[in-house]
């Protein structure tokens, strides 16, 4: 009876083993044994460089030397920089109110034929200066990048620098893109970062830069309901006082304004997968606040100040927690807003978009279009 226990005991064993270490591989492959060694981020975040990087930035600003050497020099070189873009005839800055920097992929011509026809035409507005740049890497394919001559020949929006156009290179990208609009675009009140699958309403963006705090409420009350700021103008002598302070209301040049859907997430870290964190890359359990990189904007203020924070702040190859991981460093809190989405917002009645600002999920263009057309007729977009 003894040896028969001792038979099933070793049988039991024999299954058991491979069985626990397959369970146990699992395990770690879903990242459960990873999150036994992240540090808390509430009471340990820091990341490199550490230090006062908001001093180091003025000081780079103010073109000073900073007290340390900055790690991330702009080296790349920007080959096409859509040059004027901001300027009058006569070479001067003029002053934009919204500029649209889109990033798209280097194969997205139609794309972006649609966006300069729909939410990034620049005279949607007459009496609001917008501009619209695309960001591009570079390609081995030389007849695409004869296309893109052509194309940044044509409408003179091209904005593309020499390194790989790549997923992960997105957050070189949105570098760059902070980079030429600190150099090209100084004077914009305001810089929407935007991916070119999204739709866009130029309408809700005026209507949301005007008051971020109380968007969308404060176009309910009925004695403040109004379009755009020409039909302001045409409406004037018959405002009341309340309308009056409202529309004349602009946040300070110096308003830090980071913006968009803000999540508060964790790193992924079950693996093989496109997203998995190692904790050599970053060993905390949760990430900074950060806006979807899909679409934000920004004032310009603040893109002043991550502009010149991103030269002492080590890259991270998600672009939004790049973002998110400056914003950190640099002291300025996210602000979310509800009519950003994430994922796409279904359109069942042309009210749905009253006050959608962006919705991501439109890399049809043709679908794109009639969208912002139907939203246009509805006078939202």
């Amino acid at each position: 009876m003894i040896g028969l226990f001792r038979r099933m005991a070793r049988v039991k064993l024999k299954y058991f083993v491979p069985g626990f270490v397959a369970f146990c591989f699992l395990l770690d492959h879903l990242g459960a044994f990873t999150h036994f060694f992240e540090l808390d981020y509430h009471a340990a975040f820091e990341y490199p460089l550490e230090g006062d990087v908001r001093k180091w930035a003025e000081q780079l600003k103010r073109g000073d030397t900073p007290d340390v050497t900055p790690i991330n020099d702009h080296t790349y070189t920007i080959l096409k920089t859509a040059k004027g873009k901001c300027h009058d005839e006569e070479g001067h800055y003029v002053k934009q109110r919204v500029v649209y920097v889109v990033k798209s992929a280097l194969s997205h011509f139609e794309r972006r034929e649609v966006i300069r026809r729909t939410w990034g035409y620049e005279k949607r507005f007459s009496d609001v200066p917008i501009r619209t740049v695309f960001l591009l890497g570079s390609g081995a394919d030389v007849g695409v990048q004869e296309k893109i001559h052509e194309e940044a020949t044509k409408y003179k929006d091209i904005v593309q620098g020499d390194f790989l156009d790549t997923y992960f290179n997105n957050t070189l990208k949105s570098m760059m893109g902070l980079r030429w609009a600190a150099e090209q675009c100084p004077t914009a009140r305001f810089y929407f970062f935007v991916d070119d699958d999204y739709y866009v309403s130029t309408r809700n963006v005026l209507r949301f830069l005007r008051n971020p705090v109380n968007y969308p409420a404060y176009l309910e009350d009925p004695v403040v309901s109004f379009d755009d700021e020409a039909d302001n103008r045409q409406q004037a002598p018959h405002r009341s006082r309340k309308l009056n302070q409202l529309v004349d209301f602009d946040l300070p040049e110096d308003v830090e304004l980071y913006a968009g859907f803000v999540f508060h997430s964790a790193p992924h870290r079950h693996k093989p997968g496109k997203f998995y964190v190692s904790l050599e890359e970053y060993p905390f359990h949760l990430w900074p606040p950060y806006v979807t990189a899909g679409a934000y904007v920004l004032s310009r203020a603040a893109l002043v100040d991550f502009y010149y924070g991103s030269y002492f702040v080590k890259r991270f190859r998600f672009d939004d927690v790049y973002m998110g991981i400056l914003a950190k460093k640099l002291g300025i809190e996210p602000f979310n807003c509800e009519e950003f989405y994430f994922e796409r917002k279904p359109v069942v009645a042309a009210v749905d978009y009253r006050y959608v600002v962006a919705s991501h999920g439109f890399g049809n263009p043709r679908e794109l279009e009639a969208v912002w057309n139907n939203q246009k007729m509805a006078g939202n977009a």
